[in-house]
């Protein structure tokens, strides 16, 4: 068997305009610090990582390991789920999400649609660079307004649109195999890859590619009521990236998986803070050992009530004690008694 890697940090819910949150030497700094052994990189973020020198400039990317390096850390992958959100945008999201772009693409989804499509592979060929297997993406939505539709969705509608979004990650992946580079997909409400069915249905359209594969995070699952162990049986050998992020969900009798539109600390169901939630880590840790997951274990940090950085210095040491060191012996060699194969067949009375 073989051992998780870690405690990692996923840097977007921190980086800031202040120190040491402001540059990825001092981040590092502060990640080290805490106990952290790897950082997954927001590829968007210019204060922390310049994307297109990255994609283009083997010293660049050699100075970016370099730098984490220093602190003793590696990096873990790199995370293009803005962009990758902005593969394909519903109309009625186009305003939100216009955001994540650059600006001289806002207001023209056919330009934010082919920038977001360069931003993917260049964190792709950025990837290789840094000598990563894995990169951490969205898919985007085209039919999530209709996930729960009233009036009925019309016949086709579905099939649709995952056929469009097949069509338009196609290309990502045939580029992400020709570099070596799996795209994780974190399976997440309000993205078309929402759970397992969805997340299937994308797979058959683009031929059980084997660089569409998954970013573990149970925390969603727990807002949606899916059984997140199961779903380790089930798709082991397509999860490359793991989000170790804690929820809850306590139903009311005025509200429950939709929320009722209130605040995320007025939710039935809300992300918390590692050890503050009901996910059942001990299990996910047990199963992904079992089924010789060998990657990182990355907190993300996403709280209605703690502080972010208590979070994060409560979450190494939650990680670090999750990680299970596989045994090297069967617990019961202790009894054996050595055989051979005449002695096997003396046993079994075979002559």
């Amino acid at each position: 068997m073989k051992m998780i890697k870690g405690p990692a940090i996923f840097l977007a819910q921190f980086a800031g305009d202040a120190p040491p949150f402001n540059s990825l030497d001092a981040i590092c700094g502060w990640a080290a610090s805490l106990g952290y052994k790897g950082i997954q990189i927001p590829s968007w973020d210019g204060r922390l990582f310049d994307l297109n020198k990255a994609s283009e400039s083997q010293a660049y990317a050699d100075e970016v390991k370099g730098i984490a390096a220093r602190h003793g850390l590696s990096i873990t992958e790199l995370s293009t789920h803005l962009q990758g959100q902005l593969v394909a945008v519903h109309p009625a999201y186009d305003a939100a999400f216009d955001g994540f772009a650059a600006p001289d693409v806002r207001g023209n989804s056919k330009a934010r649609t082919e920038w977001a499509v360069d931003q993917v592979k260049r964190a792709i060929l950025a990837s290789r660079r840094l000598g990563l297997s894995a990169q951490a993406t969205f898919s985007g939505a085209l039919a999530w307004p209709y996930v729960y539709p009233w009036p009925q969705r019309p016949a086709g509608l579905i099939e649709t649109a995952f056929d469009e979004l097949a069509r338009r990650w196609r290309p990502i992946l045939d580029y992400a195999d020709e570099h070596g580079v799996d795209l994780a997909y974190e399976i997440h409400p309000g993205e078309d890859l929402h759970d397992g069915v969805s997340y299937e249905m994308f797979l058959e359209r683009v031929n059980n590619h084997p660089r569409a594969n998954l970013l573990y995070d149970p925390s969603h699952f727990v807002l949606q009521q899916l059984d997140y162990l199961d779903y380790i049986d089930i798709y082991h050998q397509r999860i490359k990236a793991f989000h170790v992020k804690d929820a809850e969900f306590n139903p009311t009798g005025r509200q429950g998986v939709y929320g009722g539109f209130q605040s995320w600390a007025d939710r039935a169901g809300r992300f918390r803070s590692l050890g503050d939630g009901q996910v059942d880590f001990g299990a996910i840790f047990s199963k992904l050992t079992q089924y010789d997951y060998d990657s990182w274990a990355v907190l993300e940090w996403e709280c209605a009530l703690k502080h972010p950085e208590q979070g994060a210095a409560e979450g190494a040491e939650f990680i670090r004690n999750q990680i299970i060191r596989v045994t090297e012996k069967a617990f019961d060699d202790f009894a054996g008694s050595g055989a051979d194969a005449a002695a096997n067949r003396k046993m079994l009375g075979i002559s």
